[in-house]
């Protein structure tokens, strides 16, 4: 039999984190230029890929036998490599739950399932004792989690959901399940009428301008901006559905709705 892929490009962050990990960081050859987790990756394997697309030629001058990729938004480049005949997985994680299935689904790719059990079972353990916490809160803060400032996106599911894990409430939780950038796009009377009490942004690829907000018309009104409640979050730790967002994510979050 055939034993696991030898030789693995990731198109974005999270299986690259993932595999390194499971101790299997050797059968990478190629990342995205997005990757931070961990930093040996960025300094020791080719970046091949942006978010959206990346070099078909120089995927294919690695060889490799898996590349893996997320989502829509990679649709183009999968279909690429794929008339280039190349095998490719494409991953649609938007929910904590899902974040854990995609460790354990990789962790059967490589042979190492008990090893993704295990870090499963951590990060389980993880978010349970951060509800724990949080459960004792006298109130919970109303929220609002800002993608992307034109037009204004709101955070996606498991944004959504570790903002509830960290003790706050989404005010736009109703939209979060969109998994397309479009379902999560929200008005700014919306804002103003759900009177978020905090603000967290985190624009996807690029810095957040503090000064944005306070200056749209009307949002002067709103309980996060008039108490001075914006916060920013590193996208690197929040917007990449993987490990980095159960742990480093979700630490920002509860120091950030726990002051």
């Amino acid at each position: 039999m055939r034993g696991p892929p030898e030789r693995i490009v990731c198109l974005t962050e999270e299986p690259t984190e993932i595999l390194y990990l499971l101790g299997e960081g050797h059968r990478i050859v190629g990342i995205s230029a997005y990757t931070v987790r961990p930093p040996e990756a960025r300094r020791d394997k080719p970046v091949v890929s942006a978010f959206v697309d990346g070099s078909v030629e120089k995927i294919k001058s690695l060889a490799p036998d898996l590349v893996i990729g997320f989502s829509d938004v990679q649709a183009d480049l999968a279909a690429k490599l794929i008339r280039e005949n190349l095998q490719v997985l494409i991953l649609n994680q938007h929910s904590i739950r899902e974040i854990l299935d995609v460790i354990l689904l990789l962790g059967r790719i490589v042979g190492r399932e008990e090893s993704a059990r295990a870090l499963v079972g951590g990060y389980e353990a993880r978010l349970d004792a951060a509800r724990r916490r949080t459960a004792a809160a006298a109130s919970r803060p109303r929220v609002y989690f800002e993608e992307w400032p034109d037009p204004l996106l709101c955070g996606g599911g498991w944004v959504s959901e570790l903002v509830e894990v960290a003790g706050g409430e989404d005010v736009f939780a109703d939209r979060a399940g969109g998994r397309k950038a479009q379902d999560r796009v929200v008005s700014s009377e919306e804002v103003i009428e759900r009177a978020p009490q905090v603000m967290l942004a985190s624009w996807c690829g690029k810095p957040f301008e503090p000064g944005v907000p306070p200056g749209r018309e009307g949002w002067d009104a709103v309980p996060a901006i008039r108490d001075g409640r914006v916060h920013e979050i590193d996208s690197s730790i929040i917007l990449q559905p993987g490990p980095g967002a159960l742990t480093q994510g979700l630490d920002a979050l509860e120091a950030i709705l726990g002051a």
